[in-house]
């Protein structure tokens, strides 16, 4: 298996969409409470540049399911780490 770096000794998963998946999983990792909102940034940069190509693309639909749950995640990171509200509640 090899790392998002490419690095074939390395025991990370196979990055399936490396044009937004990359910055994700940082966002993911990220400890430091000063650069969470950033990556957070970053990760939604990514992802919005990514549906903008696919958007004429019908059959992206695994990759669509897994924005979603990326999208998901980071909405997570923004309420838990960063305070934001949970917009989802009624």
């Amino acid at each position: 298996m090899t790392d998002p770096m490419g690095d074939p000794s390395s025991t990370s998963p196979k990055i399936q969409y490396p044009e937004w998946q990359p910055a994700y999983q940082t966002a993911l990792i990220e400890v430091d409470p000063k650069k969470i909102l950033e990556r957070v940034h970053l990760a939604e940069t990514a992802v919005f540049n990514r549906l903008q190509v696919m958007s004429n693309s019908p059959d992206s639909r695994a990759e669509r399911q897994a924005i979603e749950s990326a999208l998901a995640g980071l909405r997570v990171i923004k309420r838990e780490n960063l305070g934001f509200p949970d917009w989802e509640k009624t």
